[in-house]
């Protein structure tokens, strides 16, 4: 993408590359993975309230955004920011912070029932009274995790272990929650209530959300802005319709 087209999606996007206001936001990362550049001094960042998507194909360094943040990935360069002030708790201590990570992939503890496993998502929560209040506002938001809350989680299906890895992920009671590849390997009618809970969420609770997602037309119907990604570098950045209405998606999927 050349500058001119750069300065109109920005324009667009109500100049949605403009640092005001995010309250999580990533200056210049850099990660490499030995010889592997998976991001190339990425700039972006969410603003209270928002859902805002990171897309792009395999290998773009979208998943790597999420894991940087939870210091997990190996940045050799830039700044990650919360509240305007440098994050550098450790991985175990982010979720303190307010920053609460649902990986992909779901990794429910199996073995434990769904109300442990809600339970594993504020280890560090002694309060007894504040974990119930917790528990019962997840199983309002999931009625699905209120009904078997005594079974095992290897007896739900894979839809159900999704709702569950976002109650978890929701126990910490976080201002800002990211999601990565939320709707992986589910079925579109199960990724359709994935969309609409991630939605629910953000509205009823009033939580920031950074969504990874590779299902492009379902995110964009419930994100305020979204970042493209091709090769570890943010190609684009504006609000869905700036996504819908140019071809970056297929330039960067396509090579077109």
């Amino acid at each position: 993408m050349n500058t001119a087209e750069k300065t109109t999606t920005a324009q667009n996007a109500g100049n949605g590359s403009s640092t005001d206001g995010m309250i999580l936001r990533l200056a210049n990362i850099s990660v490499h993975y030995g010889a592997v550049v998976a991001l190339d001094g990425v700039s972006l960042g969410v603003r209270k309230g928002e859902v805002v998507a990171v897309m792009g194909p395999n290998g773009a360094g979208k998943s790597t955004v999420l894991r940087a943040i939870m210091g997990l990935a190996p940045v050799v360069a830039g700044e990650v920011y919360w509240h305007q002030q440098r994050l550098a708790a450790a991985t175990h201590e982010i979720v303190k912070e307010g920053i609460s990570f649902v990986p992909q992939g779901r990794r429910v503890f199996t073995h434990l029932t769904i109300e442990e496993n809600l339970e594993m998502g504020c280890l560090y929560l002694h309060d007894r009274a504040e974990k119930e209040r917790r528990l019962d506002a997840v199983m309002e938001l999931f009625p699905i995790l209120h009904q078997k809350r005594r079974d095992l989680a290897s007896q739900m299906s894979g839809g159900q272990q999704q709702m569950l890895a976002l109650g978890r992920g929701l126990m910490a009671g976080p201002e800002a929650l990211l999601l990565d590849e939320p709707t992986l390997g589910l079925a579109p009618i199960v990724v359709k209530e994935v969309f609409q809970k991630v939605s629910e969420i953000n509205e009823r609770l009033k939580t920031t959300i950074f969504v990874v997602e590779h299902n492009i037309k379902g995110v964009l119907d419930i994100v305020h802005r979204a970042y493209v990604l091709e090769k570890g570098r943010v190609v684009h950045d504006g609000t869905p319709q700036s996504v819908r209405e140019t071809d970056i998606l297929t330039q960067v999927f396509l090579g077109s």
